[in-house]
């Protein structure tokens, strides 16, 4: 399993002035930033030291959504 198959999403926040980076399969993570892309790589990088540290301490990684439909 590979974090590049999680589902993101870059929104806009007005609340924040800032783009929003979301991942599906990790709903309490977020990443603001001031560009959409930016806030994609703020979230994929995110997401991964999450992957890493629930590997780590022998926790489980949740499956990427995409997974679920095979």
């Amino acid at each position: 399993m590979s974090n590049d198959h999680y589902t993101y999403r870059i929104t806009w926040s007005p609340e924040d002035e800032e783009y929003v980076g979301l991942c599906e399969e990790f709903p309490s993570l977020s990443w603001l930033a001031s560009t959409q892309q930016e806030a994609f790589n703020g979230i994929v990088r995110l997401v991964k030291d999450v992957v890493k540290d629930l590997k780590e301490h022998g926790e489980r990684v949740p499956e990427p959504v995409a997974e679920h439909c095979q």
